[in-house]
C-alpha cells in the first residue's frame, strides 16, 4: 500500500509518496498559506490528490506538524504556526479527505523516520532533535511515535537551559511565555540572537557555523559556547531516557563540529560521567520529516 507524508511547515508544505519498502513514488511542495487555516487544508488536500494522481494509487495520509493533537479537546495545542492552535486538523482533513489522517509532532516523525530506515535503524529508543527556526525532540520507540498521556513527550525546547550561568539567566523571552527556554539558546534563531549580542552583525546561524570553520574568533567562541549549551540540554534527556542514539535533523545539524564537540562535552553533564550515546545526522536530512509522517502508518498497516 502506498503511504503519503505531509509535512506541515511554517514556510513550505512538502507532500511525499513511498510504497511499502520505503521507496520514493512521488514529491511536490507549494508555499504555506501563513495565518490562513482553511488555505493550508487546501494546499493539503491539493498535494495529496497530485500524489495520488501522478502515482495511480491511493494511499494512507500522515501529517507532521508543529504541537500536537490534545487529547482533552482533540484540537492543536502548543504550536509556534499558532493559526493551527484550536484547530481539529486531523479530522477535518479526515472529512476532506475520505479516509483516517493520522497527525504527530514534527520532532516525533523525525524520530519515526531515522528509526524505521534511517541513521537509527533497528534501535529500540531513538531521540529526534530538531534543530532550526526552533528547537524541539521527540521519541520513537519500537519505531512509534512516543506521545505520552499529555502529548507533549519530547518537548524539550520548552524546558530551561541546564546549569545556567549567571549572565545566561534569566535567559531571552520564549514566544511560549517563558523566559530562558532551550530553543531561545540551540535554535538556528538562538545562536544567531546570540551572535548579535555578543557584538556580530545580524547573520543567518549557517554563517556564524561558516565564518567559525573559517577562523572567525567570535564565530567560533559563540559557536563553541552553543555545542556547551547544546550539550547540557542533551544530558537532561540522556539522564531521563538514556536513549540508543540520538538523531540531530533541522538546519544545524548540518554544522559537522557538532559530532565531535557534542561526544567531548556530554560526559561532564551526564549522570555518571560516561556518555557512550552516538550522536548522528539524519540519514534522510530534510526528507526525514515528511518520510516519518508517511510512516505514521507502518509497514502492514491500513485503513
Amino acid at each position: 500500500m502506498m503511504r503519503i507524508g505531509i509535512d506541515l511547515g511554517g514556510t513550505k508544505i512538502e507532500g511525499l509518496a513511498i510504497d511499502e519498502a520505503g521507496a520514493e513514488r512521488g514529491r511536490v511542495r507549494m508555499p504555506t498559506p501563513r495565518d490562513d487555516y482553511e488555505a493550508s487544508l487546501a494546499v493539503i488536500a491539493d498535494l495529496v490528490a497530485r500524489l495520488e494522481g501522478e502515482a495511480g494509487d491511493r494511499g494512507t495520509v500522515g501529517v507532521g506538524g508543529p504541537g500536537a493533537i490534545s487529547p482533552v479537546t482533540g484540537r492543536v495545542k502548543n504550536a509556534n504556526s499558532v493559526w493551527l492552535n484550536g484547530r481539529a486538523i486531523d479530522r477535518d482533513l479526515s472529512a476532506r479527505l475520505g479516509r483516517p489522517v493520522r497527525y504527530a509532532n514534527d520532532a516525533n516523525c523525525l524520530a519515526v523516520s531515522e528509526a524505521t530506515d534511517g541513521a537509527a535503524a533497528g534501535a529500540r529508543l531513538v531521540l529526534g532533535v530538531i534543530l532550526g527556526t526552533g528547537a524541539g525532540a521527540g521519541i520513537a520507540i519500537d519505531g512509534r511515535p512516543h506521545e505520552g498521556p499529555n502529548r507533549v513527550a519530547g518537548e524539550w525546547g520548552h524546558n530551561p537551559l541546564p546549569w545556567p550561568s549567571p549572565e545566561e539567566r534569566p535567559g531571552p523571552p520564549c514566544w511560549c511565555g517563558r523566559s530562558g527556554c532551550l530553543e531561545t539558546w540551540v535554535s538556528g534563531t538562538g545562536l544567531e540572537a546570540d551572535y548579535r549580542r555578543a557584538g556580530g552583525g545580524a547573520l543567518s546561524a549557517a554563517e556564524i557555523a561558516r565564518r567559525a570553520e573559517a577562523g572567525e574568533a567570535l564565530a567560533a567562541a559563540r559557536l563553541a559556547a552553543y555545542a556547551d549549551r547544546l550539550a547540557r540540554g542533551l544530558a537532561h534527556l540522556v539522564n531521563v531516557l538514556d536513549p540508543d542514539v540520538i538523531v540531530l535533523g533541522g538546519g544545524l545539524s548540518n554544522v559537522s563540529r557538532l559530532y565531535s564537540a557534542l561526544p567531548e562535552r556530554l560526559p561532564a553533564y551526564v549522570f555518571g560521567g560516561e556518555c557512550r550515546t552516538p550522536v548522528v545526522p539524519a540519514r534522510h536530512g530534510d526528507s526525514s520529516g515528511v518520510r516519518g509522517a508517511a510512516w505514521l502508518w507502518p509497514r502492514g498497516a491500513s485503513w
